[in-house]
Protein backbone atom coordinates (compact mmCIF):
# COMPACT_ATOMS: atom_id res chain seq x y z
CA UNK A 1 0.00 0.00 0.00
CA UNK A 2 1.02 3.64 -1.18
CA UNK A 3 2.11 5.81 1.78
CA UNK A 4 0.23 8.74 1.95
CA UNK A 5 1.72 11.89 1.12
CA UNK A 6 3.00 14.23 4.55
CA UNK A 7 0.94 16.86 5.63
CA UNK A 8 1.06 20.17 3.24
CA UNK A 9 1.18 22.30 7.14
CA UNK A 10 4.05 19.89 8.01
CA UNK A 11 6.01 20.26 5.01
CA UNK A 12 5.83 24.05 5.01
CA UNK A 13 7.85 24.15 8.41
CA UNK A 14 10.26 21.55 7.42
CA UNK A 15 10.84 22.55 3.94
CA UNK A 16 12.92 25.98 4.36
CA UNK A 17 15.02 24.19 7.83
CA UNK A 18 16.82 21.56 5.39
CA UNK A 19 19.63 21.82 3.67
CA UNK A 20 20.71 19.53 0.37
CA UNK A 21 24.73 19.34 0.55
CA UNK A 22 25.93 17.59 -2.81
CA UNK A 23 29.09 15.13 -2.15
CA UNK A 24 31.05 12.91 -4.62
CA UNK A 25 29.16 9.70 -2.55
CA UNK A 26 25.58 11.24 -2.85
CA UNK A 27 23.94 14.32 -0.39
CA UNK A 28 24.40 14.96 2.94
CA UNK A 29 20.84 16.65 4.02
CA UNK A 30 21.40 18.89 7.08
CA UNK A 31 18.04 19.90 9.02
CA UNK A 32 17.90 22.94 11.15
CA UNK A 33 18.65 25.51 13.38
CA UNK A 34 16.56 24.31 16.11
CA UNK A 35 16.60 26.25 19.68
CA UNK A 36 18.48 23.95 21.84
CA UNK A 37 18.98 25.17 25.43
CA UNK A 38 21.41 23.09 27.64
CA UNK A 39 22.02 23.42 31.23
CA UNK A 40 26.00 24.16 30.91
CA UNK A 41 27.82 23.78 34.51
CA UNK A 42 24.42 25.04 35.88
CA UNK A 43 23.28 27.44 33.78
CA UNK A 44 20.65 27.48 31.24
CA UNK A 45 22.77 28.29 27.76
CA UNK A 46 20.68 28.47 24.10
CA UNK A 47 22.44 27.14 21.04
CA UNK A 48 21.35 26.33 17.88
CA UNK A 49 21.42 22.63 16.83
CA UNK A 50 21.12 21.35 13.07
CA UNK A 51 21.76 17.39 12.40
CA UNK A 52 22.91 15.24 8.93
CA UNK A 53 22.25 12.54 7.41
CA UNK A 54 23.91 10.70 4.47
CA UNK A 55 21.94 9.39 1.66
CA UNK A 56 22.56 7.56 -1.55
CA UNK A 57 20.13 9.56 -3.35
CA UNK A 58 20.37 13.21 -4.62
CA UNK A 59 17.01 14.76 -5.09
CA UNK A 60 15.57 18.84 -3.49
CA UNK A 61 12.67 16.72 -2.94
CA UNK A 62 12.23 16.88 0.57
CA UNK A 63 9.48 14.85 1.26
CA UNK A 64 10.51 11.84 -0.93
CA UNK A 65 13.43 11.34 1.60
CA UNK A 66 11.69 12.54 4.90
CA UNK A 67 8.92 9.22 3.60
CA UNK A 68 11.69 7.14 3.12
CA UNK A 69 12.52 7.89 7.06
CA UNK A 70 9.73 5.42 9.16
CA UNK A 71 11.29 2.26 7.28
CA UNK A 72 14.70 3.45 7.23
CA UNK A 73 15.63 1.85 10.58
CA UNK A 74 17.56 5.34 11.39
CA UNK A 75 17.58 4.37 15.13
CA UNK A 76 20.10 1.65 14.87
CA UNK A 77 22.14 3.85 13.05
CA UNK A 78 23.16 7.29 14.89
CA UNK A 79 23.82 10.15 13.09
CA UNK A 80 26.16 13.24 13.24
CA UNK A 81 24.62 16.74 14.11
CA UNK A 82 26.51 20.17 15.14
CA UNK A 83 25.75 22.84 18.17
CA UNK A 84 25.92 26.07 17.19
CA UNK A 85 26.53 29.36 19.06
CA UNK A 86 26.33 33.18 18.73
CA UNK A 87 27.02 34.69 14.91
CA UNK A 88 28.66 31.83 13.64
CA UNK A 89 27.71 32.65 9.96
CA UNK A 90 28.97 35.87 10.00
CA UNK A 91 30.90 36.19 13.41
CA UNK A 92 34.54 37.34 12.44
CA UNK A 93 36.24 35.37 14.65
CA UNK A 94 34.79 31.79 15.39
CA UNK A 95 35.80 28.43 17.58
CA UNK A 96 35.60 24.93 15.96
CA UNK A 97 35.66 21.90 18.21
CA UNK A 98 35.22 18.49 15.94
CA UNK A 99 34.42 16.62 19.03
CA UNK A 100 34.19 12.33 18.65
CA UNK A 101 31.29 10.24 20.52
CA UNK A 102 32.79 8.50 23.45
CA UNK A 103 30.00 6.70 24.83
CA UNK A 104 31.54 5.72 27.84
CA UNK A 105 32.83 9.50 28.82
CA UNK A 106 30.56 11.82 27.68
CA UNK A 107 27.31 9.64 28.65
CA UNK A 108 28.57 8.01 31.94
CA UNK A 109 31.42 10.08 32.76
CA UNK A 110 34.38 7.33 32.27
CA UNK A 111 37.69 8.35 33.60
CA UNK A 112 39.62 6.43 31.51
CA UNK A 113 39.63 8.95 28.73
CA UNK A 114 39.40 12.66 28.78
CA UNK A 115 36.27 12.79 26.28
CA UNK A 116 33.25 14.06 28.83
CA UNK A 117 36.03 16.62 29.92
CA UNK A 118 36.27 17.78 26.63
CA UNK A 119 33.31 17.98 25.63
CA UNK A 120 32.16 19.93 28.55
CA UNK A 121 34.76 22.23 28.15
CA UNK A 122 34.69 22.95 24.60
CA UNK A 123 31.21 24.40 24.81
CA UNK A 124 32.29 26.94 27.66
CA UNK A 125 35.17 27.90 25.93
CA UNK A 126 32.38 28.55 22.87
CA UNK A 127 30.29 30.28 24.80
CA UNK A 128 32.64 32.34 26.82
CA UNK A 129 33.96 33.54 23.40
CA UNK A 130 31.06 34.70 22.18
CA UNK A 131 30.92 32.19 18.90
CA UNK A 132 31.57 29.30 17.74
CA UNK A 133 30.43 25.24 17.00
CA UNK A 134 30.63 22.12 18.46
CA UNK A 135 30.47 19.30 15.67
CA UNK A 136 29.59 15.76 17.61
CA UNK A 137 30.85 13.17 15.22
CA UNK A 138 28.41 10.18 15.71
CA UNK A 139 30.45 7.33 13.47
CA UNK A 140 34.15 8.00 15.31
CA UNK A 141 33.42 5.95 18.90
CA UNK A 142 36.59 4.73 19.61
CA UNK A 143 38.74 6.56 16.69
CA UNK A 144 36.55 4.67 14.57
CA UNK A 145 36.72 0.84 15.89
CA UNK A 146 32.78 1.05 16.83
CA UNK A 147 31.46 0.22 20.72
CA UNK A 148 31.60 -3.47 20.64
CA UNK A 149 35.18 -2.96 19.49
CA UNK A 150 36.37 -0.02 21.64
CA UNK A 151 35.00 -2.96 25.25
CA UNK A 152 37.27 -5.11 23.76
CA UNK A 153 40.15 -2.79 23.49
CA UNK A 154 39.54 -2.00 27.16
CA UNK A 155 40.06 -5.33 27.91
CA UNK A 156 43.53 -5.56 26.16
CA UNK A 157 44.12 -1.69 28.07
CA UNK A 158 43.73 -3.81 31.64
CA UNK A 159 46.27 -6.08 30.42
CA UNK A 160 48.96 -3.46 30.10
CA UNK A 161 48.22 -2.83 25.84
CA UNK A 162 48.10 0.92 25.44
CA UNK A 163 45.39 2.69 23.03
CA UNK A 164 47.48 2.69 19.91
CA UNK A 165 48.90 -1.43 20.60
CA UNK A 166 45.33 -2.17 21.54
CA UNK A 167 43.40 -1.17 18.36
CA UNK A 168 46.52 -2.69 15.98
CA UNK A 169 45.88 -6.17 17.67
CA UNK A 170 42.62 -5.86 16.80
CA UNK A 171 43.04 -5.53 13.35
CA UNK A 172 42.40 -2.01 12.80
CA UNK A 173 44.50 0.73 12.66
CA UNK A 174 45.13 3.34 15.56
CA UNK A 175 42.79 5.95 14.20
CA UNK A 176 40.19 5.76 11.50
CA UNK A 177 38.10 8.72 11.65
CA UNK A 178 37.16 10.60 8.69
CA UNK A 179 35.77 14.28 8.79
CA UNK A 180 34.66 14.76 5.00
CA UNK A 181 30.94 15.15 5.94
CA UNK A 182 31.94 17.39 9.04
CA UNK A 183 33.75 19.91 6.84
CA UNK A 184 31.08 19.98 4.08
CA UNK A 185 28.69 21.17 7.12
CA UNK A 186 30.70 23.31 8.01
CA UNK A 187 31.56 24.92 4.95
CA UNK A 188 27.61 25.06 4.56
CA UNK A 189 27.34 27.25 7.36
CA UNK A 190 30.37 29.02 7.86
CA UNK A 191 32.91 30.71 4.92
CA UNK A 192 34.83 32.57 7.22
CA UNK A 193 37.91 31.33 8.90
CA UNK A 194 37.75 29.17 12.25
CA UNK A 195 40.09 28.52 15.10
CA UNK A 196 40.03 24.94 15.83
CA UNK A 197 39.95 23.59 19.24
CA UNK A 198 42.39 20.19 19.50
CA UNK A 199 45.38 18.32 20.31
CA UNK A 200 45.28 16.63 17.06
CA UNK A 201 46.85 17.49 14.13
CA UNK A 202 44.84 15.59 12.10
CA UNK A 203 42.35 16.92 12.79
CA UNK A 204 44.12 20.48 11.77
CA UNK A 205 45.55 19.05 8.65
CA UNK A 206 41.66 17.66 7.40
CA UNK A 207 40.21 20.75 7.56
CA UNK A 208 43.55 22.78 5.51
CA UNK A 209 43.72 19.63 3.30
CA UNK A 210 39.38 20.54 2.26
CA UNK A 211 40.68 24.28 1.53
CA UNK A 212 39.00 24.99 5.12
CA UNK A 213 40.30 28.76 6.02
CA UNK A 214 41.83 28.15 9.60
CA UNK A 215 42.93 31.25 11.67
CA UNK A 216 44.64 29.17 14.61
CA UNK A 217 44.51 26.51 16.81
CA UNK A 218 43.31 26.09 20.50
CA UNK A 219 44.44 23.32 22.78
CA UNK A 220 42.28 21.43 24.92
CA UNK A 221 44.17 19.44 28.27
CA UNK A 222 42.40 18.78 31.51
CA UNK A 223 41.25 16.65 33.98
CA UNK A 224 44.41 14.21 34.52
CA UNK A 225 43.91 11.34 37.09
CA UNK A 226 45.57 8.03 37.26
CA UNK A 227 43.06 6.57 35.20
CA UNK A 228 43.59 8.07 32.15
CA UNK A 229 47.47 9.57 32.48
CA UNK A 230 48.93 6.51 30.71
CA UNK A 231 45.91 7.21 28.08
CA UNK A 232 46.87 11.27 27.71
CA UNK A 233 50.75 10.08 27.39
CA UNK A 234 49.92 7.70 24.41
CA UNK A 235 48.14 10.56 22.74
CA UNK A 236 51.17 12.35 22.69
CA UNK A 237 53.67 10.18 22.06
CA UNK A 238 52.28 7.34 19.85
CA UNK A 239 49.35 9.04 18.06
CA UNK A 240 51.32 12.29 17.78
CA UNK A 241 48.91 14.82 19.48
CA UNK A 242 50.16 17.95 20.13
CA UNK A 243 51.56 18.99 23.37
CA UNK A 244 50.14 22.18 25.38
CA UNK A 245 50.24 22.82 28.77
CA UNK A 246 53.46 21.10 29.71
CA UNK A 247 51.93 20.49 33.57
CA UNK A 248 49.00 19.27 32.71
CA UNK A 249 50.34 15.74 32.32
CA UNK A 250 52.61 16.30 35.66
CA UNK A 251 56.02 15.82 33.86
Amino acid sequence: MKQPRLDHNVMKILKGKIVLIRTERGAIYLVGPIQLPVNLYGETVVFHWYCWLNCDEETEDFEKIIETLSSSNLAEYQQSSVLVYGDFRDGEDALVRMHSICHTGDIFGSKRCDCGFQLKQSMRMIVEHGTGALFYLANHEGRGIGLFSKAMAYLLQENGFDTVEANEHLGFVDDSRNYEDAIQVLKTIRSKPVTLVTNNPRKLAALKDSGMQVSGRTPLWGDVSEFNEKYLQTKITRSGHLKGDPACLND
